[in-house]
């Protein structure tokens, strides 16, 4: 199954077909394969690779590990039952083409601290009979007799920042020379945020 690594570049659009097309650009690849792992040794099956080469000193285990095939700024795991693949081999571009249908994961925009109104889609109180500052308070959080609120309560908190995974992305373009990959629609995450692109043909 076709995959990559790639760092959201930004938001753009393009002519095709007389349309309007919007598009996130992503800067996919090169990935070098660092490790292999097989089921009978390791339990599974995978391809570990290196995408973005910097010259930042890494920890002494990691630079041990990638001794030879040089510093990477992300290290990521694929599972793949068979590969042809060896270690220090480098996938591009060449596996996707234009029209593909790919899911795209990475890490979602942080928000910051929100309240339910934003982060769970609350209604919020009523706007009269005595209501003063309180239109968009959550209202009661649980009965009395637990005397505790129970786990998985809807409250203010924490929102964003979380593993998201995007289905079926158009690939709209791809631009080899530049190893830029043109999706079609929104991809999680801000401008320089890691993307995992996995092709969706089994």
């Amino acid at each position: 199954m076709p995959f990559i690594l790639g760092k959201k570049l930004k938001m753009s659009q393009i002519w095709k077909d007389d349309k309007v097309v919007p598009i996130t650009m992503v800067q996919a690849g090169p990935v070098l394969v660092t490790q292999i792992k097989i089921k009978d040794k390791d339990g599974y099956g995978a391809l570990q690779v290196g995408f973005d080469p910097t010259k930042k000193r890494l920890t002494k285990p990691l630079s041990g590990h990638l001794k030879g095939l040089g510093n990477f700024r992300h290290i990521k795991e694929f599972k793949v039952e068979n590969s042809s693949l060896k270690v220090g081999d480098t996938l591009s571009l060449d596996q996707f083409k234009e029209g593909d249908k790919v899911k795209v994961s990475g890490i979602s925009k942080g928000k910051g601290f929100q309240g339910v109104v934003k982060r769970h889609g609350f209604h919020g109180g009523p706007k009269t009979h005595g209501q003063k500052n309180r239109h968009r308070a959550p209202g009661s959080i649980g009965a009395t007799a637990p005397q505790r609120v129970m786990p998985g309560r809807k409250m203010a908190g924490r929102m964003g920042g979380q593993r998201v995974t995007v289905k079926n992305l158009e690939i709209a373009g791809i631009l080899k020379d530049k190893n830029i990959l043109m999706l079609k629609g929104a991809a999680p995450g801000r401008k320089g945020t890691l993307l995992e692109i996995r092709s969706t043909k089994s």
